[in-house]
């Protein structure tokens, strides 16, 4: 039998995605070694101290995940190597240390500069718990101009200057900003009068103690919303800003747990209006009570509500809530309301909706 080419070899090989399969193919021969390594895609880094000698194998990788130690040398060793990286994911629980601004090198600052210069087809890039900075985000988006998701999770050092630079992004579609706690109501105007206004669909801003009402009536501007997550943002949040979310027409799922000067007033509004709403987490939310879920009794799109630690809360009023809607589906409670509810209606209300009785 002739022998195959590298190109035929390399059209086989593509349509073998199991991890284990792959690998055993690799071990026939040098050329199925190396053909094998053309045609991976992606990879998994578990030990980036030996990045240099694995990584050439793979010089047509569009998606690398590692979320180990890395150091800058090593993010920029993979920025000359897998030119062709549209997916980069550093995100990890371990807190890795927040940049210094006053050096725009440290943490990962560089590496990330060496990845957005030399990778120019990123499209997501996440970056959760990884100290990057000001300069990073800066130089990630000087380069990264089809940018779709961005994940800066935990990033603490991040201000409203990173927010001036991500305005700038005509393609993105998901920023998670949780824990960036400098972020004022300043980078909200940033993003709402930014090209994200016009493509933004998902936006994570929990923990961001600094933002105000103020700041959460800009995000009316971001027209095509559908997912935002506000909860922890403290006490500056209040109704005010609550009942103006009520405008963000396309909204679908939404967080508001542990804002603690939220309402009644504020869910009367957002039940009243955004009608394609289908998942809402009320955590915490100390002021809700029964005249504010009982709103959603006639609503056609909610599927999913949380009330864990609504203290104001009945066991009739979450009755007549499960009771009534013809769309809910999931419903997570407080274990005491357990108690109090009639076993004959947990078992009525179970056959509607899934009852999690969490805390």
């Amino acid at each position: 039998m002739e022998k195959l080419g590298d190109d035929e070899l390399g059209l086989i090989i593509n349509r073998v995605h199991d991890h284990n399969d792959r690998k055993l193919i690799s071990q026939v021969c040098k050329q199925w070694f190396r053909v094998e390594g053309r045609t991976r895609l992606s990879i998994r880094v578990l030990e980036p101290e030996f990045l240099h000698n694995f990584l050439p194998r793979f010089p047509n990788l569009v998606s690398i995940e590692a979320s180990g130690e890395i150091s800058n040398a090593h993010l920029e060793f993979v920025a000359q190597t897998c030119p062709n990286i549209e997916f980069l994911n550093l995100n990890t629980r371990k807190m890795q240390d927040d940049s210094d601004d006053s050096d725009d090198l440290s943490g990962l600052n560089g590496g990330i500069q060496g990845i957005a210069n030399g990778c120019r087809k990123l499209r997501k890039v996440y970056l959760r718990r990884r100290g990057i900075g000001n300069f990073g985000v800066v130089s990630l988006l000087k380069f990264g101009k089809n940018l779709t998701e961005l994940d800066l999770g935990r990033c603490s050092g991040i201000t409203d200057e990173a927010l001036e630079s991500i305005g700038s992004a005509n393609s993105l579609r998901v920023l998670n900003l949780r824990g960036c706690w400098m972020i004022t109501d300043s980078g909200m105007a940033m993003l709402a009068n930014g090209s994200p206004a016009r493509t933004l669909k998902t936006l994570i801003i929990a923990e961001c103690e600094r933002i105000t009402d103020n700041g959460i009536s800009l995000l009316l501007q971001i027209s095509c919303l559908e997912e935002l997550n506000l909860a922890e943002c403290g006490p500056a949040v209040t109704d005010s800003g609550g009942v103006t979310l009520a405008g963000i027409p396309n909204l679908k799922r939404l967080n508001l747990s542990w804002l603690v000067n939220i309402s009644d007033v504020t869910l009367t509004a957002i039940a009243e209006h955004c009608q394609k709403l289908m998942a809402l987490d009320l955590t915490g939310c100390e002021f809700i009570t029964g005249e504010g879920i009982r709103g959603f009794v006639d609503h056609e799109s909610l599927e999913e509500l949380v009330l864990v630690c609504c203290v104001n809360l009945l066991q009739s009023d979450v009755e007549m809530l499960v009771l009534g809607s013809q769309s809910l589906k999931y419903v997570k409670l407080d274990k005491r309301l357990r108690m109090w509810m009639p076993a004959a209606t947990q078992e009525n209300a179970s056959r509607f909706c899934t009852m999690d009785w969490g805390w």
